[in-house]
């Protein structure tokens, strides 16, 4: 719970952290935490506009493409219609321009949608029709038109004088003529579209996607694109021998897709909070995690806990590896390897090899008085070596505790000395002052004759990646014998890390060979009471307190299969 109301107090402003992570410097970490997520906030929001700004094209190129389709279906129904009257014409019984059948003509010019005249013509002149009759004085020519396979012509020059939105066609086979002609649909709304009517041949072509309708004809493909700050569209019609030209401004379109632009702007300046939150837990952890262990250490708030180290051939409990634990005050546990890590990266490792070391001689020093061979086993970093105040320290510890330096075993890592003479030379003095040497997780770096040698360690810790491999068929199940034969001619002892069934402990031989073991099969890590009670061993001095967490035997642990006791690692 504690978790969260930090999240909560970290957030709103005038929280108070202080109950949670105890830090002089909350109030600059609050800062940029909302700093952070202000500036994710509006660069998100500012993607999301444009974002929309850009998707706002394609949609008016959509509705203008769509205002066209209409178009294009009033030519293809009137183009029809207008055939349909064509073929009635010609196979009308009434004689031409007679009564009946001027009558016939104004009845289905009356009663179409689309047909706007029809009648007879001769010599290229109106000779009768439903809209003139039959004039005293025949009507002007019609000028030349397209002439198809089948002998219709099609005459694209009538365009009315008065209603501009009205495109008229005219199409004569044989004696008979029809006009028609179609209305440009109402642009519904408040659309700020444009359209003109241009000749076809004029039509400038666009650099963009054909539309969907394919032209008859040689007609100019219809496209959508743009010219400069304007977006365009064209349908262009063969049989109306001209091109409807529908356009909106850039600026235009994108008001009339305001809705689209205020969702991707929303909807980005929404993913920049949950991103800046993101990033500020990410960078929190990081910082305030190395804060609060800085103050864990300060104030002696890590515990112990202690897990067995056995001697195969015997069974029993020779020893012990202190390993750190850290539960935050709001209950949440980190991991070692996390914790470690942060102390490594931001220099203060030391602190907490300090702090293992001088805790677990405390826990351990009636232990060790009257166990004289048992071991007690403390990691030390590749920078505890290269400190120059690391051996102080740890001189001073085992005098105050009054602990023989022979009852510690120092577990450094293979890559901790590699190269550095003052690791190495380390590593030489502490041997000199009586300390065990041990070089843990063997196998996963050097491991080579003469660098064992160099260090002259007493023992070496196989990793348990390689203890996992004993019964398969994995490839680094061969290294295993080759470690061993390397400790056998060296005269090491081998601790095996990780075993977890008896099958791994019956692995490895016990003869002519110092081998212990450590893993879940013999124990996991307890708080130090309770590695007493294993051993059988009574401590009169109250060892330090682990918190509720540490003091719960873990799930899974079983007390050892051969017995408890003492032997030597030799």
């Amino acid at each position: 719970m504690g978790k969260y109301l930090y999240y909560i107090a970290l957030y709103i402003p005038g929280g108070d952290t202080r109950r949670f992570v105890p830090m002089q410097d909350q109030q600059q970490n609050i800062l940029a935490a909302r700093v952070t997520v202000m500036m994710t906030t509006a660069l998100a929001a500012g993607a999301g506009l444009l974002l929309g700004c850009v998707l706002a094209i394609p949609l008016a190129e959509n509705r203008l493409e769509a205002y066209l389709e209409r178009v294009a279906i009033q030519d293809d129904a009137s183009l029809s219609e207008a055939r349909a009257i064509l073929d009635r014409l010609q196979h009308s019984a009434s004689p031409a321009c007679s009564d009946p059948e001027l009558n016939n003509l104004r009845a289905l010019v009356y009663g179409s949608d689309y047909l706007k005249d029809a009648g007879r013509v001769r010599g290229g002149r109106v000779e009768c029709s439903a809209t003139a009759g039959r004039p005293a004085r025949p009507i002007g020519e019609f000028k030349a038109g397209q002439v198809q396979a089948d002998g219709t012509v099609i005459y694209g020059n009538l365009a009315p004088a008065q209603d501009q939105s009205l495109r008229r066609t005219g199409i004569q086979r044989g004696d008979e003529f029809v006009v028609f002609g179609s209305h440009l649909p109402e642009l519904g709304g408040r659309l700020p579209i444009r359209w003109a009517i241009e000749p076809y041949p004029a039509a400038t072509p666009l650099s963009s996607k054909a539309a969907s309708s394919a032209p008859t004809s040689d007609a100019p493909s219809d496209e959508v694109g743009r010219r400069g700050g304007t977006i365009v569209a064209s349908h262009c019609s063969a049989v109306m021998s001209n091109c409807v030209v529908a356009s909106m401004d850039v600026d235009d379109a994108r008001r009339v897709e305001s809705t689209i632009i205020g969702a991707t702007t929303v909807a980005g300046g929404i993913a920049g909070i949950f991103l800046g939150i993101a990033l500020c837990g990410v960078h929190r952890r990081s910082l305030s995690l190395h804060q609060q262990l800085k103050h864990a250490l300060a104030h002696e708030q890590l515990h112990l806990a202690y897990q067995p180290i056995v001697n195969l051939a015997t069974g029993k409990i020779v020893g012990a590896e202190a390993l750190a634990r850290w539960t935050r005050p709001d209950g949440v546990v980190v991991s070692p390897g996390e914790f470690i890590k942060t102390a490594e990266e931001h220099g203060f490792i030391g602190s907490l090899t300090n702090l293992v070391l001088r805790r677990a001689l405390k826990e351990f020093r009636e232990v060790l008085d009257k166990l004289p061979d048992f071991r007690l086993n403390i990691n030390i970093a590749a920078a505890d070596l290269m400190d120059p105040l690391f051996l102080p320290m740890i001189a001073e510890a085992v005098e105050k505790a009054n602990v023989r330096p022979s009852s510690i075993t120092l577990e450094v890592t293979e890559s901790s000395a590699a190269n550095h003479e003052d690791a190495l030379e380390s590593i030489r003095v502490l041997r000199r002052m009586g300390f065990g040497i041990s070089i843990d997780d063997f196998g996963t770096g050097y491991s080579n004759l003469s660098y064992l040698l160099y260090l002259s360690a007493d023992s070496i810790k196989i990793d348990k990646s390689f203890t996992r491999t004993i019964g398969t068929d994995a490839v680094t199940a061969g290294i295993l014998p080759q470690i061993i034969s390397m400790a056998r001619t060296l005269n090491l002892a081998v601790v095996v890390e990780g075993i977890e069934s008896p099958s791994q402990a019956d692995y490895f031989p016990t003869d002519k060979l110092r081998i212990f073991g450590q893993g879940w099969l013999y124990g996991r890590p307890v708080p130090a009471s309770e590695f007493f009670s294993l051993i059988g061993v009574t401590v009169d001095q109250p060892v330090v307190a682990a918190s509720p967490e540490a003091a719960e035997i873990p799930v899974g642990w079983r007390p050892l299969k051969h017995g408890v006791g003492t032997a030597s690692i030799q």
